[in-house]
């Protein structure tokens, strides 16, 4: 029997249909999952970072400012949180800076993929990171005994919004591991752009007791807007108000760093 017989009694089977946006971001979501496999030391910056911060500053500084350390915990802990999911997006761009040398995103480039895809995996990578960290720091604060008045509630509330953060911020590093080729420098200048804004903010101490001048950018600053919201949902009390403040940083980068990713990425 010729070849050209056996091909026509093949079955005809459907073609497969095009996976979708959401397909492709959660296989890459995975890809950046397996990740904590291949590179553990990962997972211990994650898990020791929050652990050394939390404790740090709880017992050397609580004393000081507040008179004792569990009641500067209950000012501290949303302010560590915010903390450390800004931290953590710098991962974002490290990875992808790696990534980039590697030449795997040429690789993804000539995929039929949706473009967006390996950057959408970056952050569910990220948003994993966000939830261990912030998981660790809250179970380390309850305890220490930190009790969030808003209860389970605010605490949920808290860590939508902490995703949120996480995911407007990461595209900033994003862009960085796009326009930069060592996953070095990447977080060299990542530090050097979130120090001032983490460390001249509400995060550990009230604004009340700074000079004018410099209390008039803390409280404009992003990350104080961010951080007070996240106080408010844990603690009770928060305003719509509050809360539209934080999320205007977030969303602007996104809306903004997004399509500028894509247009970078295209153009290599």
């Amino acid at each position: 029997m010729s070849d050209t017989s056996q091909l026509q009694k093949l079955p005809k089977v459907a073609r497969p249909s095009t996976p979708s946006a959401l397909s492709n971001a959660l296989v890459f979501g995975w890809r950046a999952v397996l990740k904590f496999k291949h590179v553990p030391e990962q997972l211990f910056d994650l898990v020791m970072t929050p652990i050394m911060f939390t404790l740090l500053f709880t017992f050397v500084f609580g004393g000081a400012l507040a008179g004792s350390p569990s009641e500067y915990l209950q000012f501290f802990l949303p302010g560590i949180l915010v903390q450390t999911v800004v931290f953590n997006a710098v991962y974002s761009g490290m990875g992808l800076s790696t990534d980039l040398g590697k030449g795997l995103f040429d690789r993804f480039r000539s995929l039929p993929i949706w473009s967006l895809a390996p950057f959408a995996g970056l952050m569910v990578g990220d948003i994993l990171r966000h939830l261990i960290a912030g998981t660790i720091i809250l179970i380390i604060g309850l305890i220490l005994g930190y009790r969030p008045e808003a209860g389970l509630f605010g605490i949920i509330a808290a860590f939508a919004m902490l995703i949120a953060i996480g995911f407007g911020m990461g595209w900033i590093f994003i862009v960085l591991g796009l326009l930069i080729r060592t996953p070095t420098t990447v977080m060299t200048l990542g530090f050097t752009f979130l120090f001032p804004l983490v460390f001249a903010s509400n995060i550990m101490v009230d604004p009340a007791t700074m000079p004018d001048w410099l209390r008039a950018f803390v409280d404009v600053n992003p990350v104080s807007l961010m951080t007070s919201a996240i106080r408010g949902l844990m603690g009770g009390g928060v305003s719509l108000g509050e809360i539209l403040l934080a999320l205007i940083a977030p969303v602007v980068l996104t809306a903004v760093l997004a399509p500028t990713t894509l247009w970078l990425y295209l153009r290599r």
